[in-house]
């Protein structure tokens, strides 16, 4: 379960951060190599979900759960957005549907 989460979280911090340095390149005029180290991480943000043990499927929907809290997590952290308790409650209800989607017992 640690390992899981742990490859959820990397994943998502490739994805949001490849995605972010893509963001300054082409919006905000920042240079083009962020653009290329983007487009690097984003590349291994396609590699570390197949680490997963689960099938696609469900790895990919409980992915989507951890991208919520990590989404919410960056706007706060990065961008200064305060998560009202709305974000925290969504963010929580996703996070709770990644540990069911995961890690609930299955016969």
């Amino acid at each position: 379960m640690i390992r899981s989460l742990f490859l959820f979280f990397l994943a998502g911090l490739c994805e949001i951060g490849g995605g972010y340095l893509f963001w300054l390149w082409l919006r905000e005029g920042k240079s083009f190599w962020l653009a290329i180290i983007g487009m690097v991480i984003l590349g291994l943000y396609g590699v570390l979900p197949t680490l997963q043990t689960a099938n696609f499927g469900r790895a990919y929907a409980a992915y989507g759960g951890i991208f919520i809290v990590l989404s919410i997590a960056w706007g706060w952290l990065v961008d200064r957005v305060i998560p009202d308790k709305f974000d925290l409650i969504g963010a929580g209800i996703a996070f709770l549907g990644v540990l069911v989607i995961m890690y609930a017992p299955r016969s």
